[in-house]
């Protein structure tokens, strides 16, 4: 099954209209947004004379056919205070999974990648950091055909349900030789600077699923595997997703994604204007306030030369992009 993306042409700001040049990756788009000082700063990310086209085919998450209800969301007691800023790579510092930012290649993986993050990230904090498991992009991607097209997109709850039903073997990224199965995807470089090959221009081939570990790796397939239990949407309330990742870690997000959004560099990022290219899918790491902003701290899965060193904030507490709307996790099986 191939999934049609709908990439819905939308004026968010009257600036086209006079003029301004509406290529994201152009001197004149980025001087406009630092021109107009808001809460973000844009840079150059990308080439010049990169066709949007490109970087739209990272855009892998799409809206799950399982909608949000009061059976599948989880609820917190709302007793516990909630600290003004929060960042899971301080809180669980021997967790050191929480802080690798992954390169997806040139694939529209974002789906699988950031629901493998999120689940290594759990089994750490909740096996109090005894277990330091990489839950393998590779075999999620290449074996769940209930959760999409691969590398042209995905539900991220079928990720997790994935996991829950199925199970995930371990595998660290391209090249790698520890875990089961490593990321076939080579690393390509996105940006401007850098020094690995550039990226292709085509979506990268879904890879196939093969339900053994790699040649390098002597792990056993069946016996390595990891589960996860029931998982679960978050509420949208902003305190209920800070509970969320106060008890039990960084949770997978799906937002709307929109031109500004390639030329962010740092500060709190919020929709100026552009139009709108796709859904992405994100880790929420934490939380804090910037110069009075209220922001959501979030890792993204364009490799490190991407944004603030592969992270980005956005304005938190008002649903943006929709962020707030579209959030799944669930608990490690121990």
């Amino acid at each position: 099954m191939r999934i049609a993306f709908c990439f819905i042409v939308v004026a968010i700001s009257g600036a086209f209209s006079y003029g301004i040049d509406s290529n994201p990756f152009s001197d004149e788009f980025i001087d406009y947004i630092n021109s107009q000082q808001t809460t973000w700063t844009a840079g150059r990310n990308f080439d010049k004379n990169t066709p949007v086209s490109h970087v739209r085919k990272l855009l892998g998450a799409v809206k799950s056919p399982v909608p949000r209800s009061v059976t599948n969301v989880v609820l917190h007691s709302e007793d516990t205070p909630i600290p003004e800023s929060f960042d899971s790579r301080e809180n669980w510092p021997d967790c050191n999974i929480i802080r690798v930012i992954k390169d997806q290649s040139s694939c529209g993986s974002c789906w699988a990648v950031a629901a493998t993050s999120a689940m290594s990230d759990r089994i750490c904090i909740h096996s109090d950091g005894k277990k330091q498991i990489s839950v393998s992009d590779e075999d999620l991607l290449s074996c769940c055909s209930e959760c999409g097209d691969g590398c042209h997109g995905g539900y991220h709850i079928e990720a997790w349900n994935y996991w829950q039903k199925t199970g995930l073997v371990s595998g660290g990224p391209y090249n790698s030789t520890t875990g089961c199965r490593a990321y076939s995807l080579a690393p390509c470089e996105h940006h401007t600077t850098g020094s690995i090959p550039a990226c292709p221009k085509d979506v990268s081939l879904t890879p196939r699923c093969n339900k053994q570990c790699d040649k390098k790796s002597s792990l056993s397939y069946q016996s390595d595997k990891s589960y996860g239990q029931k998982p679960y949407y978050v509420s949208n309330q902003e305190k209920q997703i800070q509970l969320e990742i106060l008890k039990n870690g960084p949770v997978e997000a799906a937002f709307h994604v929109y031109t500004d959004f390639y030329a962010y560099k740092r500060g709190v990022y919020q929709n100026y204007f552009g139009q709108y290219e796709g859904g992405h899918a994100v880790r929420i790491l934490g939380w804090g306030v910037e110069k009075g902003t209220p922001y959501w701290l979030v890792a993204n899965s364009w490799n490190e030369d991407w944004g603030d060193k592969g992270l980005f904030k956005i304005i938190r507490g008002r649903n943006e992009c929709e962020i707030e709307d579209d959030i799944v996790a669930g608990l490690p099986k121990l």
